[in-house]
C-alpha cells in the first residue's frame, strides 16, 4: 500500500495494521513531516485500532521523529487504539531509552511477540 513518495509501507494482517518503515535514515525534517501525516492518516478510519510499527529498516531516528511518534501515539490512544513497536536496531532502542520513550511505548522484539501483546 505504499505510495512511491511514500515513507512507510501499511498493511493489515488480521485486525491489525502492521506500519514498516521503508527509509533507513529518518533525519530529513520534510520526510518526518511527511512521514508523520501519512502516520495519522492511517488512523483517520479506524476505531480502537491495533498498530504495530515496525522499526526493522531504521538505522536511525533524529531527535524529530521521536516527536512525531509521539503524537502518533496520542492520535491512536484518542482513537481508543493500541500501538506497539517492535524490531528495532540496538542504536535505535538506546535513542528510546536515552529519551526515557521506551517507558511511553510498548516496545517488542519481534513482530510477532508486538501481536501477541494485544490479547
Amino acid at each position: 500500500m505504499a505510495t512511491p513518495s511514500s515513507h512507510i509501507s501499511i498493511r493489515k494482517i488480521d485486525s491489525v495494521l502492521r506500519i514498516d518503515f521503508v527509509d533507513r535514515n529518518i533525519l530529513d525534517e520534510l520526510n518526518i513531516h511527511q512521514i508523520g501525516e501519512e502516520l495519522l492518516k492511517s488512523v483517520e478510519t479506524e476505531f480502537r485500532p491495533k498498530i504495530v510499527v515496525v522499526f526493522g529498516n531504521v538505522e536511525h531516528l533524529s531527535s524529530a521523529a521521536f516527536g512525531t511518534l509521539m503524537k502518533f501515539l496520542e492520535r491512536v490512544k484518542a482513537r481508543d487504539g493500541q500501538l506497539r513497536l517492535c524490531e528495532m536496531k540496538p542504536r535505535v532502542y538506546e535513542g528510546f531509552t536515552i529519551t526515557k520513550l521506551n517507558r511511553l511505548f510498548s516496545i517488542h522484539d519481534t513482530f510477532d511477540a508486538a501481536v501477541a501483546s494485544f490479547k
